[in-house]
């Protein structure tokens, strides 16, 4: 291990807080250590915030260290009340289950399971047949409740109310890195800022009841210059699976992002060398949209691979250019019938989720933020039919500068 993967994570501007920087250092420089980050399996895909953790785990395994993917099977079941104003819904088993599998499949596209290079695992394995008063004497007996009031996390519920149910989230999260360090001698969790009071909770109980040394580190989370999470689009996440987010969709969100945020983006979600993130960051006015394009289609390469990264990028560069190629660009069908009759520019907006509501369609359209065919509309309740195809047989919808859709009639 020549480079401390440490000084990699925090050049590239990772690492937000650690519980003993010193030490944990030194530890990845000295020998091959197990960590973890969980994932609560909430929907049947990753999405972009979890792409960030991803990243930190590649680069630790390329280091030499062996990540363990926590499955939330047990956790899922009662919802991380971090950052949430209001209660998670409750989910089945058999839900949770499916999930949990996707993120898997998913979690191997990137991560080297083969040989004990990492470990999968699910927490549902040791927190659902728990005895509740075995736990409390053996677990709960080391968390003071005063303390846990303080935490970050049960800040925002505290004002709505926070269950007892949700209380004990940190309590299970704490048990977890206890389990992995006793089964697999886990000594590092890692995971996003938010949750830094849930990870001191493992911390502690791990030290207090082993007598045995474990460390915390959190990462940065992705939000743009008004601190709203990153990752979210008219269509709500931002998902790894392409049957959700189409690659195409995918690169467009990173070859749109803010030029503020473009060199942090290239540290943090690509592999390009640091020189050269540097010199990309650096570029101003027209040159970072050559910037964005790189970070579009890096990220796009790692999560969907080469061949769709370079479709991608044809595809937008063609857009862009005039040149339209039109088997990339997101398309809504309709029957020959109902363009025969006509359909209104709003429910073409609203059904290319290229509005977000019927008023939002209209004031967008009236607003002059919509051109049909390189044509711009004004009148909210234009009418289109087969008569306004371009050659191509379809209709272009554009939306602002960046936004684009494709309506054609259904094969």
């Amino acid at each position: 291990m020549s480079t401390n993967v440490y000084d990699i994570l925090l050049e590239r501007g990772f690492i937000e807080q650690t519980t003993h920087e010193q030490e944990i250092k030194e530890l990845l420089s000295k020998e091959k250590v197990t960590f973890y980050i969980g994932f609560d399996a909430t929907a049947d895909s990753l999405t972009a915030g979890h792409f960030l953790t991803v990243m930190a785990m590649m680069h630790m395994q390329r280091a030499g260290h062996r990540p363990i993917a926590l499955l939330g099977g047990g956790t899922t079941m009662i919802g991380d009340p971090s950052g949430k104003s209001d209660m998670r819904s409750i989910m089945t088993k058999e839900t949770i289950q499916h999930n949990a599998d996707c993120f898997y499949k998913q979690l191997s596209r990137f991560i080297d399971f083969d040989n004990d290079k990492a470990i999968i695992a699910n927490n549902a394995d040791w927190l659902l047949n728990l005895n509740y008063v075995e736990f409390l004497r053996e677990v709960g007996v080391h968390f003071s409740v005063n303390k846990m009031l303080t935490a970050e996390c049960y800040k925002q519920r505290m004002e709505k109310g926070l269950t007892f149910f949700e209380f004990n989230y940190m309590i299970m999260q704490s048990y977890d890195f206890l389990k992995l360090n006793q089964l697999y001698d886990c000594t590092l969790q890692l995971g996003g800022n938010d949750q830094w009071s849930n990870i001191l909770g493992g911390v502690d109980l791990i030290r207090r009841k082993e007598q045995k040394p474990a460390y915390g580190l959190t990462f940065k989370l992705l939000t743009t210059s008004e601190g709203i999470k990153m990752g979210k689009t008219m269509k709500g996440a931002l998902w790894l699976d392409p049957e959700k987010t189409s690659p195409y969709e995918f690169f467009q969100y990173w070859r749109n992002i803010e030029d503020v945020k473009v060199e942090e983006c290239l540290g943090l979600l690509t592999f390009l060398p640091m020189d050269e993130v540097r010199r990309l960051g650096a570029l101003k006015d027209a040159e970072i949209n050559h910037a964005k394009e790189v970070l579009a289609y890096e990220i796009t390469k790692i999560v969907h691979g080469e061949e769709e990264a370079i479709k991608a990028r044809e595809a937008a560069r063609s857009l862009f250019g005039g040149n339209m190629k039109t088997e990339d660009i997101p398309t809504t069908t309709y029957s020959e019938q109902q363009f025969n009759e006509g359909i209104d520019l709003i429910t073409l907006l609203v059904d290319g989720k290229l509005a977000t509501s019927r008023s939002d369609a209209r004031r967008t359209i009236v607003q002059g933020g919509v051109t049909v065919n390189d044509e711009k509309v004004t009148e909210f309740d234009r009418i289109f039919s087969t008569k306004d195809f371009n050659e191509d047989n379809a209709l272009l919808i554009k939306k602002g500068k960046k936004a684009y859709h494709l309506y054609k009639i259904a094969d």
